[in-house]
């Protein structure tokens, strides 16, 4: 684009472009490019890899009749239907949350996943559960901002905050305070039920942009999208070569070979890691001394091409404060040192898990059915081999989102997840979970580039549950530190 349509789209300052149409600052060098975007339910996966079999369709249009609280087939749910075992686990713990006998009130529950959605601005779930809030009663007063809401709800930004970005951070101070009494106190009960739905948009929002979930189509409106609903797809996103075909990662039959190349030698590093486990395994010490090494490489990790301070001006930022707090600040400034939290002490099956059960009848039994199902989910095939065992690569990464957030398990190797995760894979994991609005066409192109869409979108699935626990964790031990 030339000099002067970028300028018809963008308002300049001396150092910085604002994008006039979803107001986020970037850097002047930032260049324009725009292309048509994607009508399937992913930029990043090409609309015709969603071809269902028969089986497969009638089987997810079963599970929205029966779970969709919207009433409709949307994208994220078309995008996680490759997977139709999880989606369903997803599916119905989802709806629990949602509509299901619980402490919080339903309009409540919305709420407070688009204050969670705002953290990432992801738009695409502000909009989703803005219909949601109000068909449920809510107050269209409320979505002025927070300003607007009673305090006893405003007074869950802090930990929503902390939660999205630097969960280690959360202490039983945080809990006291919120369910200290009072006129805004929380109940212990409500407070759980509050944490799941923030843990779980937050992992979501990891799971739409990650995924390239595009923005929802309305069949009532002329150009077959809703009118009010903007995509995350702006000019700013597109100059970052989102929902732009990288042909450059395609193109050509030398590139495919290194492709193939590089899949081949992934499977051998399994086969040799697989072997040397079997001759003699580390000591306690030497996994402790591999998994500070990693941690420490993880903040060393730069995630994406929004590196540069980008300043939030969107529409979702009235339902948060302090947008500049972010995942990045630790690792730049080391004001704060990540601490190890040992899963030994702390683990979701041991402790988490029967917590939250207490607290909040049933959510219990099925985040564990939702975790142990992305954890386990195999169809033993990578790229176009079959007869694989895909359980180390599964492990290493859920288990290299869980060292980013400082979350430590004795009795793995973390040398295992810099033998088998590429670094273009690692800068996606870190994008994907820590700043996923920064995610991009060409980071979710630019690794394992011979393996199907099915396959990334299982990844993402596993960042999404990972993420998502590791919030848990930290929420839940804090809570469990406040009772004793």
């Amino acid at each position: 684009m030339n000099r002067a349509g970028t300028d018809s789209l963008c308002s300049t300052t001396r150092d910085y472009l604002i994008c006039s149409q979803c107001h986020r600052v970037l850097s002047k060098e930032k260049k324009m490019l725009i292309s048509q975007p994607s009508r399937g339910p992913s930029a990043f996966i090409p609309e015709k890899e969603f071809g269902q079999s028969n089986d497969a369709d009638k089987l997810v249009n079963r599970l929205v009749e029966e779970y969709s609280t919207s009433g409709r087939l949307d994208n994220i749910t078309q995008v996680m239907s490759f997977h139709p075992q999880y989606l369903e686990s997803f599916l119905r713990t989802q709806f629990y949350m949602l509509r299901m006998d619980g402490p919080l009130p339903y309009h409540y529950r919305h709420y407070i996943a688009i204050m969670a959605a705002a953290r990432h601005q992801c738009t695409y779930l502000i909009n989703l559960h803005v219909d949601e809030f109000l068909n449920t009663g809510g107050s269209s007063e409320w979505l002025k901002g927070l300003e607007y809401v009673p305090q006893r709800l405003k007074n869950l930004n802090e930990i929503n905050k902390i939660l999205a970005h630097r969960p280690w951070l959360i202490t039983k101070e945080h809990i006291q305070k919120l369910v200290k009494t009072g006129e805004n106190n929380w109940s212990l009960a409500e407070l759980v039920h509050a944490v799941v739905l923030l843990a779980h948009y937050h992992a979501l929002a990891s799971f739409v942009f990650g995924s390239g979930i595009n923005p929802e189509r309305d069949p009532d409106a002329s150009n077959g999208f809703h009118p009010v609903v903007k995509s995350k797809l702006c000019v700013c996103d597109l100059a970052n070569d989102n929902n732009i075909e990288n042909t450059s990662l395609t193109s050509n039959n030398i590139e495919n070979m290194d492709s193939e190349s590089e899949l081949e030698a992934l499977m051998e590093r399994m086969k040799k890691l697989q072997e040397e486990k079997e001759e003699e395994e580390a000591s306690q010490e030497e996994m402790a001394t591999r998994f500070e090494k990693e941690k420490k490489e993880s903040l060393l990790v730069i995630s994406g091409a929004f590196d540069t301070d980008m300043v939030s001006m969107t529409n979702a930022s009235r339902y948060i404060e302090d947008p500049g707090f972010g995942y990045k600040d630790f690792a730049r400034r080391g004001e704060e040192h990540l601490p190890t939290f040992r899963a030994q002490d702390y683990s979701w099956e041991d402790h988490g898990f029967s917590l939250v059960n207490r607290l909040y009848s049933d959510i219990g039994h099925l985040l564990d059915d939702k975790f142990r199902m992305v954890y386990n989910l195999t169809y033993n095939t990578m790229a176009t081999h079959e007869d694989v065992d895909t359980t180390m690569l599964r492990r290493a990464l859920f288990n290299y989102v869980h060292c980013m957030f400082g979350i430590r398990y004795d009795d793995y190797d973390y040398g295992e997840v810099n033998q088998l995760l590429e670094r273009s894979l690692k800068v996606y994991i870190k994008t994907v979970t820590c700043y996923p609005e920064r995610a991009t066409k060409r980071m979710y192109d630019g690794y394992w580039r011979q393996f199907k869409h099915s396959e990334k979108v299982h990844v993402n699935l596993l960042l999404m549950e990972a993420r998502m626990q590791a919030e848990l964790l930290y929420a839940l031990r804090a809570i469990t530190r406040h009772l004793t």
